[in-house]
C-alpha cells in the first residue's frame, strides 16, 4: 500500500506543515504546483528533499486559486484548463529534474480532485493534458471518479485513492469539509481505519455503515495540524497488519507481508 502526502504547500514566508518529518513517512509526495499553492522556492526545496528522501514524487494540480487554497470550484473553460494543468506539470517536472528525479504520477487538488469526480469536460480536460505531457504518468484519484475512468480509457495508468483523515458518505464519498465529522483528528482512529481498509477493503461510513473503498494508496492531508503523528500511526498500523507500505508500481499489486 503507498501512503501519500500532500506537501509543499507554502507560498512566500507563508509556510504550512512539516514536509521535512512527513517524507521521513511517507512514499509518495504529492507537490503542489504553484497555482493552489507553492512558488518556485518552495517547489524546488520539497522536490529536493523528496528526492533525497526517495519519495516518489507526483503534480498535485489545481485550479488558480491561491487566495482560496484550491478549494472553490472554477468553471474554467476545458481548453484553458488543459493548458493550465500543462504548465503545472511543466514547472514541478523542471524542479524535479533539477533535483536528479522524475515526477511519476497526477494527482488533482481541492475543488479540482471533487468536480472531477463527475465534470466530464473537465475530465476531460486533465486527462488530455496528462496525455499530450507524459502518456506514462499515472493519474490518481478516487475510485469511480469520471476522470479516472476517461484516463483509462485514453490509456493511462489508473491508481485509486483513500483518505485517511477525511469521513465518507455511505456512497463511498467524502463527507464536505464544512459538515460535521468530515475531517478526522485522533491518530489511533485514523490508524484502525486504514488498517482495515487495507485488509479488508472497507471503512465505517460517517452514520456507521460499512462502505468498501478501492485503494491503491492512502492520503495524509500535509495540512492537518497533526499530520505527523497521523502519518506514522498509520504506516505502523499497516505494517502490523502485514501490509508492506511501499511506493505504487502497478495498480492493485499490494503484498503482505510475513507476520
Amino acid at each position: 500500500m503507498d501512503l501519500n502526502a500532500d506537501l509543499g504547500e507554502g507560498f512566500g514566508h507563508w509556510t504550512l506543515g512539516d514536509d521535512k518529518a512527513l517524507l521521513t513517512v511517507v512514499t509518495s509526495a504529492n507537490v503542489a504546483c504553484g497555482y493552489h499553492a507553492g512558488d518556485a522556492d518552495t517547489m524546488r526545496e520539497t522536490c529536493a528533499l523528496a528526492a533525497a528522501a526517495g519519495t516518489a514524487i507526483g503534480a498535485h494540480v489545481g485550479y488558480r486559486d491561491l487566495a482560496g487554497f484550491g478549494r472553490r470550484f472554477i468553471d474554467v473553460a476545458p481548453d484553458t484548463l488543459t493548458n493550465e494543468v500543462l504548465a503545472q506539470l511543466g514547472a514541478l517536472t523542471a524542479f524535479a529534474r533539477a533535483a536528479g528525479t522524475r515526477i511519476s504520477y497526477v494527482k488533482p487538488h481541492g475543488a479540482l480532485y471533487n468536480t472531477l469526480v463527475r465534470h466530464e469536460p473537465q475530465a476531460d480536460a486533465v486527462v488530455d493534458a496528462v496525455r499530450l505531457f507524459d502518456p506514462t504518468l499515472a493519474v490518481l484519484g478516487p475510485p469511480g471518479a469520471v476522470w479516472l475512468k476517461r484516463a483509462s480509457v485514453a490509456g493511462l495508468r489508473v491508481w485509486h485513492e483513500a483518505f485517511a483523515d477525511r469521513a465518507y458518505t455511505p456512497s463511498g464519498t467524502l463527507v464536505p469539509r464544512g459538515e460535521p465529522g468530515a475531517v478526522l483528528r485522533d491518530p489511533a482512529e485514523i490508524a484502525a481505519r486504514c488498517a482495515q481498509l487495507a485488509t479488508e477493503g472497507w471503512i465505517r461510513s460517517v452514520f456507521g455503515r460499512p462502505v468498501r473503498i478501492q485503494a491503491d494508496s492512502i492520503c495524509v492531508h500535509g495540512d492537518t495540524p497533526n499530520a505527523v503523528e497521523i502519518a506514522r500511526a498509520v504506516r505502523s498500523a499497516l505494517e502490523a497488519a502485514g501490509i508492506a507500505v511501499g511506493r505504487v508500481e502497478s495498480p492493485l499489486r499490494h503484498t503482505r507481508q510475513a507476520v
